[in-house]
């Protein structure tokens, strides 16, 4: 293990995200403030320019969280200064992970340090001398692992506020989700270009699918080419909803929380918030959102085949055209359901028109589908199939080398094909059948992966809902309405939608609802949760091991 090597490309991660923080600032700036502005956040007003001022409170978390970053990183970076440059399939896995839990602490300190209201957390806690209720470091843990990776839950349940999260936060809270949607390591690679680990963190941040065939050997031009790709992407949909009446600091936020598909907004109705306000045409919204939030769930590969002039590969993707079928036929039955129970209603009329279903239907579909936890209609009080059959899309989640969470589409299709294979030698036990996809045979090794990996998902789910069931009081459901029993419900659905990096779930994480109420002790496993999913279960569980470590194994 070429631990220098590891703790040099740690700092690096430490600067990069100090530089990150340095974009939320200008939004703590302020023009023309009104009364109530100066009053919420005790401004500091220029005296060269009195209708100018800054929001204090914000603007001294980000500049003390920088200056920790920048120190941390340094520090690292002295440590790991003669280190030997070869980075192999150890160093990079460890990279990955070692990565993503560092950037989820030094991302909580924005949070951590601004000495705000918690009040609205929904969390009972003793205010501190000052008389101010203060987010718990397992508070800022959560929220910054839910950002990085692309979640979306959340234990704020007033966004909108200034007094409990002003704006530079809010913004950065947006940019966590940014950074996490493509990951920050395909950056380190775009940068760096480590040869051989190159190519594991690529694979380990799961760029391309089996039958895509990812042109790895060009580790760096295939970074910067996925990096670009995502960028370009953002700044087109910041560009659309500009157009459609978004602020700067809106449109940006959105776009970040869409093709990451994380799901964090703005306000705390959501997408329902356009869809409410009259100032907002909301159902071009919703469209506009829902087809980023497709691109999103696509396997970013394909479109760097299509740049390269090879628009065909996307619709000979297998995993692609399963992703469109599945879309499509889920957007149908829900709608159908919909409308059979009555569960649709616009908010200007008792009754909602076929298109209104079908837009509805389709947007919440993709929405959970891909990851990103939108809500632009309160989802879970719809009929008990079409909420069924969101629950069951979210475990598929969508395109390998995607954005998005889950299980991916690969692996259900081989799944798929190996319980068919597994039938068929019920009653030909001596026959040996080949697995295809992509009109290649799959290794045996490959099949044993996915089999164990949706094994081992599962498994994860069950244990840490045990887990969770034993040490979550059941006051958290009686304080809200709810039976105590709710728990059996809810629980497995809090886990399942953290290790799917979905976000909202039913009862009391449901689409009004936020993680706040919940326990340290449970916020706690959710956020290692969250990483799990994000990273994928094995790359977690590989560091985990001590033979790992070793120099020699």
């Amino acid at each position: 293990m070429n631990y220098r090597l590891v703790i040099k490309l740690l700092g690096n991660v430490c600067i990069a995200l100090g530089l990150a923080m340095a974009f939320s600032i200008p939004w703590a700036c302020r023009f023309s403030p009104t009364t109530e502005e100066l009053h919420i956040h005790n401004a500091k007003v220029s005296p060269a320019n009195p209708l100018f001022f800054v929001e204090t409170g914000g603007y001294s978390s980000l500049l003390r969280s920088m200056g920790i970053c920048f120190v941390v990183g340094a520090i690292l970076r002295y440590i790991g200064q003669n280190a030997k440059p070869t980075l192999f399939r150890r160093e990079a896995i460890a990279v990955v992970v070692l990565s993503w839990t560092l950037a989820t602490i030094l991302g909580a300190l924005p949070y951590y340090l601004y000495e705000n209201n918690a009040s609205h957390l929904g969390i009972v806690r003793e205010p501190n001398e000052n008389g101010v209720v203060e987010m718990s470091f397992i508070d800022a843990l959560f929220e910054s692992q839910s950002g990085f990776s692309t979640t979306g839950a959340t234990v704020l349940s007033d966004v909108e506020s200034e007094r409990n999260i002003p704006r530079c936060i809010l913004f950065w809270r947006s940019c966590t989700q940014f950074l996490g949607g493509i990951g920050i390591i395909v950056l380190l690679v775009a940068i760096l270009g480590q040869g051989v680990g190159g190519k594991e963190v690529l694979r380990t941040e799961r760029i391309g699918s089996p039958g895509e065939g990812a042109p790895l050997a060009r580790v760096q031009s295939l970074a910067w080419s996925l990096f670009g790709i995502y960028v370009g992407l953002n700044a087109v949909l910041v560009g659309i909803l500009m157009m459609l009446n978004l602020s700067l600091f809106d449109a940006i936020c959105h776009a970040f929380s869409t093709m990451a598909t994380g799901g964090f907004s703005t306000y705390n109705q959501s997408i329902g918030h356009f869809t409410t306000d009259p100032n907002y045409n909301g159902a071009a919204i919703e469209w506009v959102l829902t087809l980023f939030m497709f691109l999103g769930g696509t396997n970013f590969v394909l479109f760097f085949w299509c740049l390269c002039g090879q628009p065909g590969r996307l619709f000979r993707d297998t995993e692609w055209r399963t992703y469109v079928g599945i879309i499509l036929t889920a957007t149908l039955a829900v709608m159908i359901f919909g409308i059979w129970y009555g569960s649709f209603h616009q908010p200007e009329h008792n009754t909602a028109s076929v298109s209104f279903s079908f837009r509805t239907s389709l947007f919440h579909v993709v929405s959970l589908t891909t990851s990103t936890g939108f809500v632009a209609n309160q989802y879970d009080s719809w009929n008990a199939p079409a909420v069924m059959i969101l629950l069951t899309i979210m475990f598929c989640g969508a395109c390998a080398g995607s954005t998005s969470g889950g299980i991916k589409l690969f692996r259900v299709i081989l799944g798929a094909k190996i319980v068919r294979a597994h039938i068929e030698q019920t009653w030909h036990p001596t026959v040996v059948r080949n697995v295809w996809y992509e009109k290649n045979v799959v290794n045996r090794d490959l099949l044993n992966n996915v089999a164990i990996y949706i094994a081992l998902f599962f498994a994860v789910i069950v244990v840490f809902t045990v887990v969770i069931v034993a040490v979550e009081p059941d006051s958290t459901w009686v304080q809200k309405g709810y039976l105590a029993d709710r728990q059996l419900l809810d629980v497995p659905c809090i886990v399942t939608t953290c290790l799917c990096n979905v976000g909202p779930g039913v009862g009391v994480i449901g689409a009004g609802g936020n993680f706040g109420s919940l326990t340290s002790t449970t916020k706690f496993l959710l956020t290692c949760i969250m990483l799990l999913g994000r990273l994928e279960i094995f790359v977690v569980l590989a560091i985990l091991s001590p033979r790992f470590w070793r120099t020699h194994a």
